[in-house]
Protein backbone atom coordinates (compact mmCIF):
# COMPACT_ATOMS: atom_id res chain seq x y z
CA UNK A 1 0.00 0.00 0.00
CA UNK A 2 1.29 3.45 -0.91
CA UNK A 3 0.34 7.09 -1.40
CA UNK A 4 -0.72 7.46 -5.04
CA UNK A 5 -0.47 11.21 -5.62
CA UNK A 6 0.54 14.62 -4.40
CA UNK A 7 3.37 15.71 -2.14
CA UNK A 8 4.10 12.22 -0.76
CA UNK A 9 3.45 10.24 -3.93
CA UNK A 10 5.03 6.79 -3.74
CA UNK A 11 5.45 6.82 0.06
CA UNK A 12 4.87 3.30 1.36
CA UNK A 13 2.35 2.71 4.11
CA UNK A 14 2.04 -0.17 6.53
CA UNK A 15 -0.58 -2.69 5.47
CA UNK A 16 -2.38 -4.43 8.31
CA UNK A 17 -1.87 -8.17 8.01
CA UNK A 18 -4.62 -9.32 10.35
CA UNK A 19 -7.44 -9.15 7.77
CA UNK A 20 -9.48 -6.84 10.02
CA UNK A 21 -8.69 -3.80 7.83
CA UNK A 22 -9.58 -3.68 4.13
CA UNK A 23 -7.91 -0.61 2.56
CA UNK A 24 -9.60 1.13 -0.37
CA UNK A 25 -7.81 0.08 -3.55
CA UNK A 26 -5.30 2.39 -5.26
CA UNK A 27 -7.55 2.50 -8.33
CA UNK A 28 -10.58 3.56 -6.30
CA UNK A 29 -8.58 6.15 -4.33
CA UNK A 30 -7.25 7.66 -7.55
CA UNK A 31 -10.76 7.85 -9.01
CA UNK A 32 -12.16 9.38 -5.81
CA UNK A 33 -9.51 12.09 -5.72
CA UNK A 34 -10.30 12.89 -9.34
CA UNK A 35 -13.95 13.28 -8.30
CA UNK A 36 -12.96 15.49 -5.36
CA UNK A 37 -10.86 17.74 -7.61
CA UNK A 38 -13.64 18.00 -10.20
CA UNK A 39 -16.14 19.05 -7.49
CA UNK A 40 -13.88 21.12 -5.21
CA UNK A 41 -11.21 22.42 -7.58
CA UNK A 42 -7.46 22.05 -7.31
CA UNK A 43 -6.96 24.19 -4.19
CA UNK A 44 -7.77 21.57 -1.57
CA UNK A 45 -5.85 23.38 1.21
CA UNK A 46 -9.02 25.19 2.32
CA UNK A 47 -10.92 21.94 2.87
CA UNK A 48 -11.04 19.52 5.78
CA UNK A 49 -11.75 15.80 5.52
CA UNK A 50 -12.94 13.28 8.08
CA UNK A 51 -12.17 9.60 7.46
CA UNK A 52 -14.58 7.42 9.46
CA UNK A 53 -13.78 3.74 10.06
CA UNK A 54 -10.32 4.84 8.94
CA UNK A 55 -8.53 1.51 9.39
CA UNK A 56 -4.98 2.03 8.12
CA UNK A 57 -5.57 5.76 7.61
CA UNK A 58 -4.57 5.51 3.94
CA UNK A 59 -7.42 7.65 2.63
CA UNK A 60 -6.89 10.53 5.06
CA UNK A 61 -3.13 10.43 4.52
CA UNK A 62 -3.72 10.46 0.77
CA UNK A 63 -5.90 13.55 1.32
CA UNK A 64 -3.01 15.25 3.13
CA UNK A 65 -0.62 14.35 0.34
CA UNK A 66 -3.07 15.69 -2.23
CA UNK A 67 -3.31 19.02 -0.42
CA UNK A 68 -6.17 18.95 2.11
CA UNK A 69 -5.61 21.47 4.90
CA UNK A 70 -6.83 19.27 7.74
CA UNK A 71 -7.80 15.62 8.22
CA UNK A 72 -9.37 13.65 11.05
CA UNK A 73 -9.33 9.89 11.44
CA UNK A 74 -11.97 8.07 13.46
CA UNK A 75 -11.77 4.39 14.41
CA UNK A 76 -12.24 2.21 17.47
CA UNK A 77 -8.84 0.59 16.82
CA UNK A 78 -6.24 3.25 16.08
CA UNK A 79 -3.23 0.92 16.21
CA UNK A 80 -3.04 0.34 12.42
CA UNK A 81 -3.42 4.01 11.54
CA UNK A 82 -0.99 5.31 14.20
CA UNK A 83 1.87 3.46 12.49
CA UNK A 84 1.06 5.20 9.21
CA UNK A 85 0.43 8.63 10.73
CA UNK A 86 3.90 8.41 12.33
CA UNK A 87 5.35 8.36 8.79
CA UNK A 88 4.16 11.98 8.35
CA UNK A 89 5.88 13.92 11.17
CA UNK A 90 5.80 17.22 9.24
CA UNK A 91 2.00 17.03 9.02
CA UNK A 92 1.20 16.53 12.74
CA UNK A 93 -0.61 19.86 13.04
CA UNK A 94 -2.99 18.90 10.24
CA UNK A 95 -3.98 15.49 11.67
CA UNK A 96 -6.49 14.70 14.42
CA UNK A 97 -7.03 11.14 15.58
CA UNK A 98 -10.17 10.09 17.44
CA UNK A 99 -10.23 6.64 19.03
CA UNK A 100 -14.01 6.45 19.06
CA UNK A 101 -16.98 4.39 18.00
CA UNK A 102 -18.53 6.18 15.00
CA UNK A 103 -21.98 5.30 16.35
CA UNK A 104 -21.33 7.06 19.67
CA UNK A 105 -19.46 10.26 18.80
CA UNK A 106 -19.70 13.36 20.95
CA UNK A 107 -20.45 16.74 19.40
CA UNK A 108 -17.78 17.92 16.97
CA UNK A 109 -15.66 20.96 17.76
CA UNK A 110 -15.52 21.89 14.07
CA UNK A 111 -17.54 20.40 11.21
CA UNK A 112 -15.83 18.98 8.12
CA UNK A 113 -16.19 19.76 4.41
CA UNK A 114 -15.65 16.22 3.13
CA UNK A 115 -16.48 12.78 4.52
CA UNK A 116 -14.93 9.50 3.50
CA UNK A 117 -16.53 6.48 5.15
CA UNK A 118 -15.64 2.86 4.64
CA UNK A 119 -17.45 0.85 7.32
CA UNK A 120 -16.88 -2.90 7.59
CA UNK A 121 -18.99 -4.53 4.89
CA UNK A 122 -22.41 -5.97 5.75
CA UNK A 123 -22.38 -4.98 9.43
CA UNK A 124 -25.16 -2.37 9.13
CA UNK A 125 -22.89 0.37 10.48
CA UNK A 126 -22.99 2.88 7.62
CA UNK A 127 -26.45 4.40 8.09
CA UNK A 128 -26.30 4.69 11.92
CA UNK A 129 -22.81 6.24 11.66
CA UNK A 130 -24.03 8.77 9.06
CA UNK A 131 -26.98 9.71 11.27
CA UNK A 132 -24.70 10.15 14.27
CA UNK A 133 -22.18 12.27 12.33
CA UNK A 134 -24.97 14.63 11.25
CA UNK A 135 -26.71 14.83 14.60
CA UNK A 136 -23.42 15.59 16.36
CA UNK A 137 -22.35 18.29 13.91
CA UNK A 138 -19.38 16.55 12.29
CA UNK A 139 -20.42 17.56 8.75
CA UNK A 140 -21.02 21.01 7.30
CA UNK A 141 -24.17 21.68 5.31
CA UNK A 142 -23.41 20.71 1.70
CA UNK A 143 -20.47 18.51 2.83
CA UNK A 144 -19.38 16.17 0.06
CA UNK A 145 -19.60 12.54 1.16
CA UNK A 146 -17.86 9.50 -0.32
CA UNK A 147 -19.38 6.39 1.24
CA UNK A 148 -17.93 2.98 0.42
CA UNK A 149 -20.04 -0.17 0.76
CA UNK A 150 -19.78 -3.63 -0.78
CA UNK A 151 -20.81 -3.60 -4.45
CA UNK A 152 -23.99 -5.65 -3.86
CA UNK A 153 -24.88 -4.07 -0.52
CA UNK A 154 -28.10 -2.07 -0.37
CA UNK A 155 -27.56 1.23 1.42
CA UNK A 156 -30.44 3.68 1.69
CA UNK A 157 -28.94 6.95 2.83
CA UNK A 158 -30.62 8.86 5.68
CA UNK A 159 -32.93 11.70 4.64
CA UNK A 160 -30.36 14.41 5.41
CA UNK A 161 -28.18 13.10 2.55
CA UNK A 162 -28.80 13.69 -1.13
CA UNK A 163 -27.31 10.98 -3.32
CA UNK A 164 -25.54 12.44 -6.35
CA UNK A 165 -24.27 9.28 -8.01
CA UNK A 166 -22.65 5.92 -7.38
CA UNK A 167 -19.62 4.23 -8.86
CA UNK A 168 -18.24 0.70 -8.68
CA UNK A 169 -14.60 -0.29 -8.27
CA UNK A 170 -13.94 -4.03 -7.93
CA UNK A 171 -15.70 -5.23 -4.76
CA UNK A 172 -16.62 -1.69 -3.72
CA UNK A 173 -19.52 0.62 -4.49
CA UNK A 174 -18.96 4.31 -3.73
CA UNK A 175 -22.01 6.44 -3.00
CA UNK A 176 -21.35 10.09 -3.67
CA UNK A 177 -23.70 12.30 -1.70
CA UNK A 178 -24.10 15.74 -0.19
CA UNK A 179 -25.43 16.73 3.21
CA UNK A 180 -28.64 18.73 2.91
CA UNK A 181 -27.96 22.40 3.37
Amino acid sequence: MRIIGGKYRGKKLFSPDNGAVRPTSDRAREALFNILRSRLGNDLEKYSLVDVFSGSGAFALEALSQGFGKVALIDVDTHPLLKNVALFPDEKKKINIFKRDALKLEAAETPFDVLFMDAPYRKNLTVPALENLCSKGWLKPKALCLIEVEKDEECLLPSMFEKIEERRYGLAKILIAEVAG
